[in-house]
């Protein structure tokens, strides 16, 4: 397993040198992207992109939570937290190359 992350700087400039469009205009298009997948979620819309994945929000209900080290029973608030589920396709080519 690698310990490599791809960043988003890494990703603008793999877009740059895929299309030859400036450096500025490939971090532009990446942070476009990236800000409708958020607005989309923000608006509890699904995000299904073909061949990659589905991004969607999941309501959590409040819930007793304990502190591991006091072991003091706490509240966890309600929250909405963002799901990611790969495609098949994907799960295919990922596990393709793991080989």
């Amino acid at each position: 397993m690698s310990d490599t992350t791809l960043t988003r700087a890494e990703l603008a400039d793999d877009v740059y040198r895929k299309l030859g469009i400036s450096h500025a205009e490939s971090a532009e298009l990446v942070d476009t992207v990236i800000e409708e997948i958020v607005t989309a979620l923000q608006r509890d819309d699904q995000v299904k992109l073909s061949s990659f994945g589905t991004f969607s929000l999941r309501k959590k209900s409040q819930r007793m939570g304990r502190n591991p080290k006091t072991k003091e029973e706490i509240p966890i608030t309600a929250r909405r937290v963002v799901t990611f589920h790969a495609s098949n396709l994907l799960v295919k080519r990922v596990n393709k190359n793991a080989s």
